[in-house]
């Protein structure tokens, strides 16, 4: 009979050192954070003061209203696409507000610079307003939205795995910026009347919500295929052609309003828009299969070494036994069996995706402590999980 393979990633005979942060030095974290918070919501305070400057308080708490109503069920989409290792809370809102804050904030200013320059230079409004829509807005605010993402990117690189981690972050930024440009426009379809609010919100908020998420998730597509190669060439061109990217297909979009509005702006949003989302679909779907396999990769020592049984392995390794396996831990233990189960799944990943980290060269100084780390937190949970 032959012997069990050893496990591919055995524990650590010894934990590394633990190196402790100073007392000074998450003071002074703490108020980086606490300074960040307070510049995003003066800037955000300040959008709406000039929106509602610009819509009267009526149309902008109406807009307020209405653009808020849809954004639960966007955002609820949006994070059922992070099947396996589900981002950090705090991650995904500072994206959000990030979006609804200060990108608006940097469009609204770098985007009425650039309108106010061009019809100085071409004593022309129109001009300007075009100028403003199809070239400064794209680039700007492609931009502005990008900078999170490069953030996220360098910064928590640990919680920056692939082309699903880019979606994600993209997703709620452009949730977030498309939120408060919406106040905008609602409030002022109700300030010129209020006859043109219910095209304005189905237009806006039902056909096209999709849309500054689409834009920026071209943008976190190439940061996420930089992360997950490890081919320079690819780490360097696949960021900057997926920004390029989002900055077209949002000065098309753009343009279809403003230069031709229309015939031209219903054509393109199905011949354009609609087959764009359909391949972000397929990205979404191709991604979360390499993710699968990931797991599968890189579980593969639990199942050898009989931390795992064969069905546990195979509930870790697709979004489908994921789900089955929450349904089974509802039905035979309640809810606190449910939680038990998606804490079971979500360690399982985290911990794939760090052996994943380290094979690609992204292992931090205490990465064999957070395996041990994760492998015994997998072992309490699934002694918990298991029938007794």
């Amino acid at each position: 009979m032959s012997q069990p393979s050893p496990p591919l990633y055995p524990s650590p005979a010894l934990a590394p050192t633990v190196i402790v942060k100073s007392s000074s030095m998450s003071a002074i974290r703490l108020a980086l954070i606490l300074a960040s918070v307070l510049v995003a919501l003066f800037l955000g305070l300040l959008v709406l003061l000039l929106i509602g400057i610009e819509t009267g308080p009526v149309g902008l708490l109406v807009g307020l209203i209405a653009a808020t109503i849809p954004v639960p069920l966007y955002v609820v989409l949006v994070l059922w696409i992070d099947r396996y290792e589900a981002e950090p809370l705090w991650m995904l809102v500072t994206a959000f507000l990030w979006g609804a804050l200060v990108a608006v904030f940097i469009a609204l200013l770098l985007n009425t610079a650039s309108g106010l320059t061009v019809e100085a230079l071409t004593h022309n409004a129109e001009a300007a307003e075009t100028f403003a829509a199809v070239v400064s807005a794209p680039i700007v605010e492609e931009s502005a939205k990008a900078l999170i993402l490069v953030i996220f990117f360098f910064w928590k690189s640990e919680e920056f795995d692939g082309v699903i981690d880019g979606l994600v972050y993209a997703a709620m930024v452009g949730l977030g910026f498309a939120t408060t440009e919406n106040i905008q426009y609602y409030g002022k379809a109700v300030m010129e009347g209020g006859a043109g609010l219910t095209p304005v919100f189905i237009v806006r908020g039902m056909f096209a919500p999709f849309s500054h998420p689409l834009f920026t998730g071209l943008t976190g597509i190439g940061l996420g295929l930089a992360r997950q190669s490890q081919h320079l060439a690819i780490r360097l061109v696949t960021p900057v052609v997926g920004l390029l990217a989002a900055i077209f297909m949002h000065s098309i979009w753009n343009g279809s309003a403003a230069i031709f509005g229309g015939l031209v702006f219903l054509l393109t949003y199905i011949v354009i828009m609609v087959p764009a989302f359909l391949l972000m679909l397929l990205v979404i779907f191709l991604g979360l299969r390499r993710e699968g396999q990931v797991v599968r990769d890189h579980l593969a020592a639990e199942l050898q070494s009989g931390l795992l049984t064969q069905n546990e392995y195979e509930q870790f390794c697709s979004v489908r036994g994921r789900l089955g396996a929450s349904v089974s831990a509802l039905s035979r233990g309640g809810l606190a069996h449910w939680r038990t189960s998606r804490q079971v799944n979500q360690v399982a990943s985290e911990l794939a995706f760090h052996r994943s980290r380290i094979a690609r060269g992204l292992a931090t100084r205490d990465a064999a402590m957070r395996e041990v780390e994760y492998r015994e937190a997998l072992r309490e949970l699934l002694c918990r999980l298991r029938p007794k």
